[in-house]
């Protein structure tokens, strides 16, 4: 299981890295080109969920990100050892998951940098751990469906 929480806290280390970079190198607004019209680093602030859903309520994110970790570290003990693809994605889950949080409990707000132009739409700005997030439910949802058919297989 130790290597899962490893997987965590790469993700946990590498996100607050590159926040803590952009936070303290850049304005708020400041951007970088890095491939014009297509990626850029924007120094961002997020007081919300996704798109700035929710915006201000803190204390909603702290019970479910407390919530949601406590049931992602059961998951990962009790699915984890079975399927290695659902215990390194529930690992990249928790990472994005404790990326955000400690921007929360720390700022009020999570720092985001990763903007995106795609076929001239503004994807909204994310960071480390939200691609993290949105990774680690992919993995965990093609380990399902891995599991499903290989369950559908045996059955026959």
């Amino acid at each position: 299981m130790w290597r899962y929480y490893l997987i965590a806290l790469v993700l946990i280390g590498i996100d607050q890295w590159t926040k803590w970079l952009v936070a303290t190198k850049m304005e708020i607004g400041e951007s970088i080109p890095i491939i014009n019209d297509f990626f850029y680093i924007t120094s961002h602030r997020n007081s919300g969920a996704a798109w700035g859903i929710l915006e201000g309520q803190m204390w909603l994110f702290y019970i479910i990100t407390v919530i949601v970790i406590a049931g992602l570290i059961y998951f990962l003990h009790t699915h984890g050892k079975q399927d290695f693809l659902i215990a390194a994605g529930v690992g990249v889950l928790i990472g994005g998951a404790v990326g955000n949080f400690i921007d929360r409990i720390l700022f009020q707000e999570v720092v985001d940098f990763a903007n995106f132009y795609i076929f001239n739409y503004n994807f909204p700005i994310f960071n480390v751990a939200d691609a993290s997030l949105t990774i680690g439910v992919i993995m965990v949802i093609i380990a399902i469906i891995l599991d499903e058919r290989k369950r559908g297989k045996e059955k026959k």
